[in-house]
């Protein structure tokens, strides 16, 4: 499986996640905890730049923490998502162009999750679902150590959101190449629905079917992208809403 990297954060006075994701990611650490104390203690362990590199893997948080002149090994474990979750997840990326650009640019609109969870994908680990894991004497859960690793995690959430989908189950390149088939998946593989004679003169008007080419929105790519992978999802997408519309096909 896939695993990312990321350089230790160094030694800071003050740091909170920004984005809406992050805090709902610090909010499912505190809905975990036991003991507040503890995490109040592991927030000053990672401000204090004690946690080294962060390995991000599905299913997996993992970095080594200093503590009392001692290295613990510290794990934080998520559940993974379904394959039935991630076609319905990514089933609601691909209905909206602008969900696709939005991702491609790190971020994570809050109504395409309200409508993964009205789906029943719930990308955000819920309470109880963080599960740390240290080598300390520590009986707390979390302790300080993994504490420390899971309020890093939500700094590294700010910056991209991939980090979650990966810890949910779907590397980047693997999730991204699965939306680019559904995009430019046949036409026409719903049910139709049958439509009478009778009932035939009360359907309003076909739409207009656009000729120009559509104007794609500029969108900053993320590090390791162009812009020409933002436009090509976005124009296949509308290709295939100008097929559909030529087809005469209604879906159910």
């Amino acid at each position: 499986m896939t695993a990312r990297g990321f350089a230790a954060f160094p030694k800071v006075t003050r740091r909170v996640p920004t984005s809406w994701w992050g805090k709902a990611w610090v909010r499912a650490l505190e809905d975990t905890a036991l003991d507040t104390s503890l995490l109040r203690l592991g927030r000053r362990y990672a401000h204090a730049g004690v946690v080294g590199p962060i390995t991000v893997s599905p299913g997996r948080l993992h970095a080594q923490v200093h503590g009392d002149g001692t290295v613990h090994s510290t794990s934080v474990e998520v559940p993974l998502l379904s394959e039935v979750h991630w076609g319905r997840f990514l089933d609601r990326v691909a209905e909206r162009p602008e969900h696709i650009a939005a991702l491609l640019a790190n971020d994570m609109p809050r109504d395409l999750a309200d409508a993964a969870e009205e789906s029943g994908v719930d990308l955000l680990p819920g309470v109880g679902e963080l599960e740390p894991h240290c080598d300390c004497d520590g009986w707390e859960l979390p302790c300080r150590h993994a504490a420390a690793l899971a309020f890093q995690v939500g700094w590294l959430l700010d910056a991209d959101p991939f980090v979650l989908l990966l810890l949910r189950g779907q590397p980047e390149q693997q999730l991204l190449d699965a939306l680019t088939r559904r995009v430019a998946g046949p036409v026409g593989t719903r049910t139709p629905v049958v439509v009478s004679a009778e009932t035939a003169g009360q359907l309003p008007p076909k739409p207009a079917i656009p000729t120009t080419t559509p104007v794609v929105l500029a969108v900053e790519p993320p590090p390791g992208f162009s812009a020409a992978d933002l436009t090509e999802l976005m124009e296949t997408a509308a290709k295939r809403a100008r097929a559909l519309l030529r087809s005469g096909t209604l879906e159910g």
